[in-house]
């Protein structure tokens, strides 16, 4: 696949992950399935494995952003180690293009966590689990989570 082509599958996939954010939710499955679509390797399997890491595992706030746990799950998903191939090493390749990806969401959303994100969107933090701040929220983070899925999907092809 030349540059020019990539670079366009890569805006392509910032345009669904985006979208499929505001209209569906659930970032990791929105950036698994935005690959999926994109450039393939995703299974549904895995879309659906990765739905409770959304709101930083379970909407506990406290871990990795889900996006960003999505686009983790998509790199592996061609570069991870299988099962039958344990005994092979550690597949190093996999974790140097992840803490790419990391590194990348850290410069630019100044965190990791779905709780330091918020923080960073808002001003503070929110209890997903509480109906009325997590509407709160919905309605402060404008397009910001949006942004974060699509650039994290953008990523992710980049590095494919």
């Amino acid at each position: 696949m030349g540059v020019s082509e990539k670079s366009a599958m890569a805006e392509k996939a910032y345009e669904l992950a985006f979208n499929y954010e505001l209209e569906y939710g659930c970032c990791p499955q929105c950036v698994l399935t935005t690959v999926k679509e994109t450039i393939g390797y995703v299974t549904d399997d895995t879309i659906k494995a990765s739905h409770g890491l959304s709101g930083g595992g379970g909407l506990t706030g406290v871990g990795a952003c889900g996006a960003l746990t999505g686009g983790l799950m998509a790199l592996s998903c061609k570069r991870g180690r299988e099962r039958n191939d344990f005994d092979k090493g550690k597949y190093i390749t996999n974790f140097k293009h992840g803490q790419k990806l990391v590194e990348r969401f850290k410069t630019e959303f100044g965190g990791v966590t779905c709780q330091e994100l918020q923080q960073q969107f808002t001003g503070k933090t929110f209890d997903l689990w509480n109906a009325k701040e997590y509407a709160q929220f919905d309605k402060e983070r404008e397009h910001q989570c949006a942004h974060a899925s699509a650039m994290v999907s953008k990523w992710v092809i980049e590095l494919l």
